[in-house]
């Protein structure tokens, strides 16, 4: 096929997130009944890829969560967020943020954890980003009455522009570790 890389821009373009090569090589395969490899399409990829890194773009093809979406380049963030902050109807609230948080950083976590270090009710906070999908039901723990773990999603890695957990700025960058208990301030 000669336009193959066409298809294969119009998928990622469609996705609402980020979508594996695996999904690509699946929609291919099915749609025009013919195989490829998972090596060609990760060639078309990469091709995709280089043709978006001309200036003369002003989005690029980025590795996101173990899959591609087209993404604004770093330059013209300022305006798209000025766009986006204008539009945004449904902030998260600053309880739902702090639960955010806690779930990112503790996870695989429990209601009943979250709240501890909270120090309040979760449910509604809890609720609201299963509604927005930043976070999932992972499982269950095996403590006493089985509680379910939340844990963050692909939707959270998407929108935080991530890979893997691991990418989260570490706590320590956030503590201003220069005044001390102790330590004199002049």
């Amino acid at each position: 096929m000669e336009n193959i890389e066409q298809y294969i821009e119009a998928l990622i373009f469609v996705s609402e997130q980020s979508i594996r090569a695996e999904e690509v090589l699946y929609c291919l395969q099915a749609a025009f009944e013919q195989d490829f490899t998972a090596e060609e399409i990760d060639r078309h990829i990469q091709n995709i890829a280089k043709k978006y890194q001309n200036e003369s773009f002003a989005i690029e093809l980025v590795k996101i969560n173990n899959g591609y979406q087209f993404l604004t380049k770093k330059a013209y963030h300022q305006v798209v967020s000025l766009l986006q902050a204008q539009r945004a109807k449904k902030k998260l609230s600053q309880a739902a943020l702090e639960t955010l948080a806690i779930i990112a950083y503790k996870q695989p976590v429990t209601k009943i954890e979250v709240e501890q270090i909270r120090g309040v009710n979760c449910d509604y906070s809890i609720q609201k980003l299963l509604e927005k999908e930043l976070i999932a039901i992972v499982g269950k723990s095996d403590t006493v009455g089985k509680p379910i773990l939340y844990g963050t999603s692909g939707v959270f890695m998407d929108y935080f522009g991530i890979n893997s957990i691991d990418e989260l700025p570490q706590l320590k960058e956030f503590t201003d570790n220069s005044l001390s208990i102790g330590e004199r301030s002049e």
